[in-house]
């Protein structure tokens, strides 16, 4: 049966899934949602998830949602090589780490930021710190390191991550600074299979 991807094409969150599934060779289907006309809060949408939020894949009878979760299943269901998600307890515990900075940090600095400016507003300097925060972290942990939560092979971490960073100056955030990161991000870019995240200038949501 046909993979369904329940998806808004300026979403981070719904990036991650469409890059992974690409870079996994996996043929799906894209269900639009217009989130600008609040279609994720109608009850059909509610009806797949409750919390009105996309993405939501549909494999077969399996329904998920949630970005990383979904990742998850589809790096174990569908990667036998464990290079997407790692077996040993210390590799899964790197890669949950920077699964919840990727549900912490970087959703309350550099996506926030984005989706403020994106609609017309101008992000509190709380908005912004957590943002510079984050790359400065992350700059310093990739000067020592090839990707995020491994040396040889990208997980699920840095799918989780790439979205909104490389996207943060749509949130003001310039990334001259942070070589490392970039650096990192040309990486993912080279891979196989790698779909970019849309671009997009500031919008006004409809009233």
């Amino acid at each position: 049966m046909s993979i369904r991807l329940h998806d808004f094409a300026l979403s981070g969150h719904a990036h991650r899934v469409r890059l992974f599934l690409s870079l996994l060779g996996l043929p799906f289907e894209t269900v639009p949602v217009n989130m600008l006309k609040g279609e994720h809060k109608g009850q059909p949408f509610l009806a797949l998830n409750a919390f009105g939020q996309v993405p939501v894949l549909e494999d077969g009878d399996v329904i998920l949602s949630d970005s990383n979760a979904i990742n998850i299943y589809l790096a174990l269901k569908h990667d036998p090589s464990r290079q997407w998600w790692p077996e040993s307890p210390v590799q899964i515990a790197r890669v949950q780490r920077w699964l919840s900075v990727a549900a912490g940090q970087l959703a309350q600095g550099a996506a926030r930021a984005r989706w403020i400016c994106l609609t017309g507003g101008t992000p509190d300097q709380a908005v912004i710190d957590t943002a510079v925060q984050l790359l400065r972290v992350m700059d310093q942990h990739l000067a020592g390191q090839r990707f995020l939560a491994s040396e040889g092979h990208p997980t699920v971490a840095d799918i989780a991550l790439y979205s909104y960073t490389v996207r943060a100056p749509e949130g003001g955030m310039s990334l001259e600074a942070y070589p490392h990161v970039r650096r990192w991000l040309s990486e993912l870019e080279a891979l196989p299979g790698f779909v970019p995240m849309p671009s997009t200038q500031p919008f006004k949501k409809p009233a």
